[in-house]
């Protein structure tokens, strides 16, 4: 089982989308991460999944800092205690695990490393109409076409995010998905918000009313700046490529029919 992300596993090559900061790569089984250091939090996931080969497996494996790095430069288990904060999977657990069960095993515990966790809201990481429901879409397509997909996904490391613990909450996470479709390479990327549900004041997190969270499809080139990461080929890829469409700007979704694919 090869380990880290494989830039040929579509049939039109697709390198590791690259941040501009100055990151740690680390291989995983079917997945990598690259961890920006500074802020102890991913800047880049890539995963494949192989939908013809997915499997449904018991959930095993615990939360774990991962020994290549230093513990100051990964967001450990102090963030996440007393508080309304999940340890929200980048990489999910089930994306990775494919092919014979003893791989497909190792890949899915491999997703409880530190460095591809991220903070998210309980609500937010929970609901399946939120973060989970567009991650499901995806997987769902993939095993219901026996499609090879590539998912990116990572938070907005933005300047302005609150800071907490010593690390300053992602107020904003992006995923984009990728597929080879007849017509050649397609991609679609996604902006989920969780500025609402998050209120990190006094130095406490709070667990304010239940916030208005939002979901939007959006151009792929608009992430790239958004996020400072160079997509390469899947800013060509994008399917909100149409003129018209992109003239739309940010499309907010609250249901999957919303999905441009």
């Amino acid at each position: 089982m090869t380990d880290g992300y494989d830039s040929d596993f579509l049939a039109t090559g697709v390198p590791l989308p690259r941040p501009a900061r100055p990151v740690r790569e680390l291989a995983y089984p079917r997945f990598s991460v690259l961890l920006d250091p500074q802020r102890r939090l991913a800047a880049v996931t890539a995963v494949h999944i192989d939908g013809r080969l997915l499997l449904d497996l018991p959930r095993t494996g615990e939360w774990r800092l991962d020994p290549r790095i230093d513990d100051g430069e990964q967001t450990g288990p102090e963030v996440y205690a007393r508080n309304d904060l999940d340890r929200g999977h980048l990489v999910r657990r089930r994306d990775p695990g494919w092919g014979g069960t003893a791989d497909a095993r190792d890949a899915m515990e491999a997703t409880f490393f530190y460095p591809n966790a991220a903070p998210q809201a309980a609500g937010f990481n929970q609901s399946k109409e939120l973060w989970l429901g567009l991650e499901d879409h995806v997987l769902a397509y993939a095993e219901a076409t026996d499609q090879r997909v590539s998912v990116f996904t990572a938070p907005v490391l933005a300047e302005d995010d609150p800071p907490y613990r010593g690390i300053r909450i992602p107020l904003r996470f992006w995923k984009i998905a990728a597929w080879q479709a007849p017509s050649g390479l397609r991609a679609a990327g996604f902006v989920l918000d969780q500025t609402e549900l998050i209120d990190t004041r006094e130095g406490l997190l709070a667990s304010p009313p239940l916030g208005a969270f939002r979901t939007f499809q959006v151009p792929i080139a608009e992430i790239a700046a958004l996020a400072s990461v160079d997509f390469g080929p899947l800013v060509a890829a994008d399917v909100l490529g149409d003129e018209k469409l992109r003239a739309e700007g940010w499309r907010e979704l609250s249901s999957p029919g919303d999905l441009v694919l």
